[in-house]
């Protein structure tokens, strides 16, 4: 039996089992951390084979090719060699000024294939592979002050998505370029980007939701457009109710259509219908920064509980559950344990099971080989 099977073969089993024990994935009110669950993986950190002379810099956008095995990568172009010890990888990790091609693409050995997207981008966030081989990057910010002031020239990047052709020809752009706003012209802040099966687009909008002090009007949405570009509605604003968001962090479709949020400062799963509906939360996958789906099993990256942002009793790491009914199975403890500082926010899933997770603290991909 292939291992993609065997796991979720012990899903299905763990999950029956834990329905009869009585656990309920929609349980209100508070939820118990789901720290202490079995790992059948082993981790092999950093994964992936540079160029020479080239290191990863901060990196949370990871997607599989459409052959199953190919692992498509960006970075913020390397490591920067001006941050200081213990500072923030959002204010410091960029593309600013940097020659080196942010998109990567590597087969299932780690040997590097190709790479595209040099001098595109600030702030390379998530990448998305479509069902016709498309490859779709998220610029979530435009350059900051340092950043404009030591490389005037990068004002007009960032806030945009942009649909490459496999082999990095441009497509297709959403967003005014350098410039935050609304739609049908502008995009603010852009997170990540899922298509649906009519080729549909829905991009989640606001990183800065869940700061403290975040303004009442604070950007926090998902807009919606045709394949081709054409803007259909968006929803969703600041707030920890229905279709409220404070950061949505990452996006998913499952195969019945329904959009997975990762609402990342409310530490919780919204799931939405395509006319943004509310349908459901799930706050036992912890404080999620990246999702996956494959199989009817769901992946789910934490990067900031136990030690970057308060979550109490919750410990970093993936979760992996059933799509069916949200009970969580499995934990992949982080492979660094680091304190004030973010791990693996990007998660995708290969067709033998195999986990990948794109770290922003440690700037590092890892592979998590499935071992049952």
């Amino acid at each position: 039996m292939p291992r993609a099977n065997r796991l979720k073969l012990l899903l299905l089993m763990t999950a029956a089992a834990m329905t009869l024990c009585g656990a309920d994935a929609h349980t209100e009110g508070d939820v118990q951390p789901t720290n202490d669950l079995p790992n059948p993986y082993r981790t092999v950190a950093p994964w992936g084979k540079l160029p020479e002379g080239r290191t990863w810099g901060a990196l949370n956008a990871v997607a599989i090719d459409n052959d199953g095995e190919s692992v498509w990568v960006a970075d913020r172009c390397g490591a920067n060699p001006d941050i200081p010890p213990g500072a923030s990888a959002f204010q410091y990790d960029s593309c600013a000024g940097s020659t080196l091609p942010p998109v990567l693409k590597f087969d299932s050995s780690g040997n590097l294939l190709k790479s595209f997207g040099a001098g595109m981008f600030i702030f390379p966030h998530k990448i998305f592979m479509d069902r016709d081989g498309n490859v779709w990057m998220v610029d979530e910010r435009s350059a900051n002050e340092r950043e404009r002031k030591k490389h005037p020239e990068e004002s007009g990047k960032g806030h945009t998505v942009v649909k490459f052709s496999p082999d990095g020809k441009v497509l297709l752009t959403l967003g005014k370029a350098g410039v935050a706003g609304d739609p049908p012209d502008a995009l603010t802040e852009p997170t990540s980007i899922v298509v649906a099966p009519n080729g549909d687009l829905f991009i989640s909008e606001g990183h800065s939701g869940q700061a403290v002090d975040a303004r009442p009007d604070t950007v926090a949405r998902i807009s919606k457009f045709t394949k081709d570009g054409k803007f259909i509605k968006s929803f969703g604003k600041l707030g920890s109710g229905p279709v409220e968001f404070r950061t949505p962090h990452d996006l998913a479709m499952d195969p019945q259509g329904r959009l997975f949020v990762a609402d990342r400062g409310n530490m919780r799963i919204q799931i939405l219908d395509q006319d943004g509906t509310f349908i459901a939360e799930w706050k036992q996958f912890s404080r999620p920064s990246g999702i996956y789906l494959r199989n009817d099993m769901i992946y789910v990256a934490d990067s900031e509980s136990n030690g970057v942002a308060p979550h109490p009793g919750w410990k970093r790491g993936m979760r992996i559950g059933s799509l069916k009914d949200g009970n969580v199975l499995y934990r992949i403890p982080d492979p660094i344990e680091m304190k004030g500082t973010s791990a693996a926010e990007g998660v995708a899933v290969d067709v033998k099971g195999n986990v990948y997770g794109g770290e922003v603290g440690p700037r590092q991909l890892v592979k998590h080989i499935l071992i049952h």
